[in-house]
């Protein structure tokens, strides 16, 4: 399992290739990381895995 150090962000195949606003989005120990993908090193947050499922279900995503 990835430690914070070496997380595999990923970011929504809806996202345009032209500097788009875009969130990136990184799973380790139970916790989902969250990012601006144009500020990598800037501010973040980290909520549950199952606080993140219960946004995307109340947000409508599949």
């Amino acid at each position: 399992m990835n430690t914070v150090s070496e997380l595999d962000w990923l970011k929504s195949s809806y996202s345009g290739s032209e500097g788009d606003d875009c969130v990136e989005v990184a799973f380790a120990l139970g916790m989902v990381h969250v990012r601006d993908s144009k500020e990598m090193d800037g501010p973040r947050f980290v909520v549950s895995s199952s606080a993140w499922r219960d946004f995307l279900g109340r947000a409508g995503a599949k």
